[in-house]
């Protein structure tokens, strides 16, 4: 029986290469500033530390289901998680708040041929960073600049018999940020998370608490260089991006296996770590 969850282990997940997001030279510099990267990614280099994520995932279990480049696709078609909601009823398309991304639900959708439960649509906006499933009857939403109410609302007539959790993300930079629940939140086992506190609400941490979660704390000098993106392969089994040795060592003190993935050009640059890079379809 499948486990929705986002830390059981990892049994099939969808990805986009960098030869199919960032596609060639001239894609990279026509999109790389209005998208707000920091700066430009280097093709090859994010091929290469895409390879070895890859092979990271396939070690931890996983089969990988590639997806193609698609018309009105951009360089953030590389963080595959944001489009689409994975449901036990079957994958909902987002809204996505990005208007840039407003392509890739029905690209990554068509690709997967998937059964789909659903379709979240304007003025509705949900990203699936700002989703977090801990059982099968539990999802967690964060409401921001790129999940709003509304879609949270057609969210729950598509699943009514989930209890959702909305939770008020802060301003912190503003509209042009990338900021989701994941974040300040990655599930790293049923009782352990991994979690950014000064950016949480205080009600989900009290929630998270009431069910017994532990915290693995990221320092605040590591929530800039995405500690808090990690990536569950199976209970206390994660990836996350490197330059990030308090968050590492905090996980590894909760009994944590810590793989340490170089991640300049497809997650640094971009700011889309190892969660954001994988839509998982299947755990259990």
């Amino acid at each position: 029986m499948p486990a929705f969850n986002e830390y059981s282990p990892l049994k099939r997940v969808a990805l986009r290469r960098p030869e199919a997001a960032f596609k060639d030279d001239a894609r990279l510099d026509a999109e790389w500033q209005k998208l707000n990267y920091h700066s430009r990614p280097d093709l090859s280099g994010a091929v290469r530390e895409y390879d070895n994520f890859s092979d990271l995932l396939r070690h931890g279990g996983a089969e990988l289901i590639t997806l193609p480049d698609a018309l009105g696709l951009t360089l953030d078609s590389l963080y595959v998680r944001d489009s689409l909601i994975v449901t036990p009823k079957g994958i909902v398309l987002a809204h996505m708040g990005k208007p840039a991304r407003r392509a890739e639900p029905a690209a990554n959708a068509t690709a997967l041929g998937l059964p789909i439960a659903g379709e979240i649509k304007a003025p509705g906006m949900i990203e699936g960073g700002d989703l977090v499933w801990l059982d099968e009857k539990t999802l967690l939403v964060g409401i921001g600049y790129r999940t709003n109410t509304n879609a949270v609302a057609q969210l729950q007539a598509i699943l009514p018999e989930v209890t959702i959790h909305s939770f008020d993300l802060p301003h912190f930079k503003g509209r042009s940020d990338v900021f989701h629940l994941m974040s300040v939140l990655s599930p790293l086992d049923a009782d352990l998370a991994c979690v950014y506190l000064p950016l949480m609400p205080v009600r989900l941490v009290e929630l998270l608490e009431a069910r017994n979660i532990a915290f693995a704390e990221v320092p605040q000098n590591e929530f800039d260089s995405m500690g808090c993106n990690v990536l569950a392969l199976a209970p206390r089994h994660v990836v996350m991006v490197a330059g990030n040795p308090g968050t590492a060592e905090a996980m590894r003190a909760k009994g944590c296996k810590v793989e340490i993935l170089e991640a300049n050009e497809i997650s640094r640059k971009g700011e889309g770590g190892p969660t954001c890079l994988t839509r998982p379809l299947l755990r259990g």
